[in-house]
């Protein structure tokens, strides 16, 4: 599966971005699709994941404030972002994962090798 973002840039605090990532190669069988971050100097984070059939996790720091969707039919995964601040900072990464996991793995292994990667989409948040 290969994955590619698109969507980032530089906002103001407060502002708001969507993410988008498409799927291509081998799609039919992903389970889950997420967004994860990096910050400089910090390990790589769960963002926000769904499955499937529509089941979400989110990272407590953006519960509220960001929003996770997918359209299977188009494989592709988004995430707006609205109410964004300085801590947002960082490189979001597009996973797609082919196993049937619990949801709580993302978060519990976010800086694990797994699935595929996309290459990345900065985001930076100005205060």
């Amino acid at each position: 599966v290969q994955l590619v973002e698109s969507g980032g840039g530089l906002v103001q605090s407060g502002g708001s971005l969507r993410l988008s990532c498409v799927a291509s190669g081998t799609t039919f069988n992903i389970f889950a699709m997420g967004w994860y971050r990096q910050a400089p100097g910090k390990q790589r984070e769960l963002v926000a994941v769904i499955s499937d059939g529509g089941n979400t996790s989110y990272a407590d720091s953006v519960k509220g404030r960001f929003a996770i969707s997918r359209d299977n039919a188009r494989n592709t995964v988004s995430l707006q972002m609205n109410s964004l601040k300085p801590e947002d900072t960082a490189v979001y990464y597009c996973n797609a994962d082919l196993l049937n996991r619990p949801l709580n793995y993302y978060s519990a292994f976010a800086d694990r090798s797994f699935g595929s990667w996309g290459r990345g989409t900065q985001v930076t948040v100005s205060s």
